[in-house]
């Protein structure tokens, strides 16, 4: 295959009413648009006749109702005979936000022998029954690939490179009802077909029509699940071959490639969180702590770059300390591993969501500090918070539970936060934690945010990871014996809107069997001040100061950093710059 002729596939089923809009968005596509009629009623017939009047639009009719993987099968076969390479399926019903399409196109293009499908992204609209059973077809999807490759295998907004699609639609009985998106999936992966996803927004119309039958299709996508789970028996070797295979070429294609932190997704999802959720509240946190530690060393050992970027910060660690003659807590015990590491980031996770949800109080906190909060709520003062990937800096949000005129707005960074705002609410609806979204720190969010100190308000700015859009607007500090890169951004904003600056560091005390922490509210500066012709010293004087401070409360509690990534090295420059140069820039 070496060249691209692709055409737009919709399989239709009394959907007529929504297909013209459809096909409006595609017109400005040179692609053909093949519209499969899946035995609709006359409405829906007579609608379609209209469409095919336009150019490039052409329907094909099956006689009866034969499914949806039917009518996809029947739009395939068709575009085979017409020499096209690929079939781009979008549904009839308008569910898929067709700003995705380009990069789908281009994904399909990039990699012609590849299925490309849409990874879906839900809004409220999602039924939640609907949401909860992909998640069940999920599992046995990884389980019959042996892989976790295949994240979604139901979005009906694909490119299906037609030959080899072709291939197991005549070789095999592929479902042609709901069970085919994942059937199809499924058998193109065992051939050694590649799959690769595209990010796809997914709503569901209100009063549209879905054509789901939860009897006979949940009967049929079990019993599609059967066929796969007893094929998949005699495909182990090959199929534990080919994840092998997959791990070394991912290993010897970017050896030494470094990624920015954004460029980590978290992994997980708000339904998994809502399942640990529900564990913690029904079986309390002893029955969370044995779940989790199975989680846990499943995610440490299939984790390959937050392991070795555990691995990496704990040598540094242990190497600092045993040169300054520092006893790290939990060396002797042997705690201080990967493993335990990742294992006490998942013990400050739900200390997070208890947070969120309310079940801290004071009685869980000791405040080294309180003197400081008690002043500053008294007075109504708007203040910055210098954060850290140390410990739990929502614990912000349990303190300020006790005031009235406490409102905290915390920074996150922009591709983060949908997927916080929706771990938040499925949480606690009423969180009153305010999220400030940003990008980058242009003066409209530097005007915002002074409003906000003025009102009394408090601003929360992590000071330990670099910028997403300006990595190397960095200085440059030790940071346990090691030069280490630190933005420049949480100190200049800092001296912009000139207001007092604290730190904070909540780490938990494990010594106990209720939590508690120990909440660390220092004063950093009365008012950080960067005079004209000495800003460099000035910002250098400030990054040292910070990272100091985190060096000794990082070696108070090693287990409880969270940077898994390569903090001491940018992306593409891993050693700090000369004075001189920083000036140039």
């Amino acid at each position: 295959m070496s060249t691209f002729r692709p055409c737009f596939l919709i399989p239709c089923y009394n959907h007529g009413s929504t297909v013209p809009a459809v096909i409006d968005a595609l017109a400005v596509y040179p692609y053909p648009v093949i519209i499969v009629d899946d035995g609709s009623d006359h409405a829906t017939q007579q609608l379609l006749a209209e469409q095919a009047q336009r150019d490039h639009v052409t329907v094909v009719t099956l006689p009866t109702n034969q499914g949806k993987g039917g009518a996809v099968i029947a739009g395939i076969q068709h575009a085979f005979k017409l020499c096209f390479s690929h079939a781009i399926q979008i549904d009839a019903d308008g569910q898929h936000d067709l700003t995705a399409l380009p990069e789908l196109i281009a994904t399909s293009q990039q990699h012609l022998t590849a299925l490309v499908s849409g990874q879906p992204v839900y809004d409220e609209s999602v039924p939640k029954a609907r949401l909860y059973g992909r998640y069940a077809t999920h599992v046995w999807v990884w389980i019959e690939t042996l892989s976790m490759q295949l994240t979604d295998s139901m979005c009906g907004f694909r490119s299906y490179p037609i030959g080899p699609t072709i291939k197991v639609i005549e070789r095999d009985h592929v479902g042609k009802r709901m069970d085919f998106d994942t059937e199809i999936m499924v058998r193109m992966y065992w051939d050694g077909c590649d799959v690769c996803f595209v990010e796809t927004k997914v709503v569901y119309p209100e009063g549209g029509i879905s054509h789901f039958d939860v009897l006979w299709d949940n009967i049929k996508i079990s019993a599609m699940h059967t066929r796969l789970f007893l094929g998949m028996l005699p495909r182990i070797p090959r199929l534990l071959k080919r994840r092998q295979q997959a791990k070394t070429a991912a290993k010897t294609t970017h050896p030494t490639q470094a990624r920015h932190w954004s460029a980590h997704v978290e992994r997980g999802t708000v339904f998994g969180i809502q399942i640990l959720l529900m564990v913690y509240r029904l079986l309390g946190r002893k029955a969370f702590n044995l779940l989790l530690k199975g989680v846990m060393a499943y995610y440490h050992r299939t984790g390959h770059r937050a392991r070795q970027a555990s691995e990496a910060y704990l040598t540094t660690l242990r190497a600092y300390a045993a040169a300054q003659g520092i006893p790290l807590p939990g060396e002797r015990e042997g705690k201080l591993t990967s493993y335990q590491h990742m294992l006490s980031f998942g013990h400050t996770m739900l200390d997070k969501l208890a947070a969120w949800q309310g079940d801290f109080s004071f009685d869980n906190i000791t405040v080294h500090g309180q003197d400081h909060f008690d002043r500053i709520t008294a007075n109504k003062q708007g203040i910055v918070i210098l954060g850290s990937h140390l410990g739990n800096l929502e614990l912000c949000r349990a303190l300020s539970r006790g005031y009235d005129n406490v409102v905290i707005n915390a920074l996150v960074f922009t591709e983060h936060a949908e997927r916080f705002n929706a771990v938040m609410k499925a949480v606690n609806p009423d969180s009153s934690l305010n999220l400030i979204q940003v990008s980058q720190m242009g003066p409209e969010t530097a005007i915002l945010l002074r409003q906000k100190i003025e009102q009394g308000e408090w601003v929360v700015i992590v000071g330990d990871r670099t910028s997403v859009t300006q990595e190397q607007r960095v200085i440059w500090a030790d940071f346990l014996g090691q030069p280490a890169p630190f933005p420049q951004g949480p100190f200049m904003l800092g001296a912009v809107l000139k207001a007092p600056v604290y730190t904070l560091f909540g780490l938990r005390d494990d010594s106990g069997d209720t939590p508690h922490f120990n909440v660390h509210f220092e004063l950093f500066s009365e008012q950080i001040t960067l005079p004209r012709g000495q800003r460099e010293q000035g910002l250098q004087a400030m990054v040292n100061q910070y990272a100091q401070q985190l060096e000794t409360y990082t070696l108070k509690a090693p287990l409880q950093w969270y940077n898994f990534f390569p903090f001491w090295a940018l992306t593409s420059h891993d050693q700090p710059q000369s004075e001189g140069q920083e000036h140039a820039k």
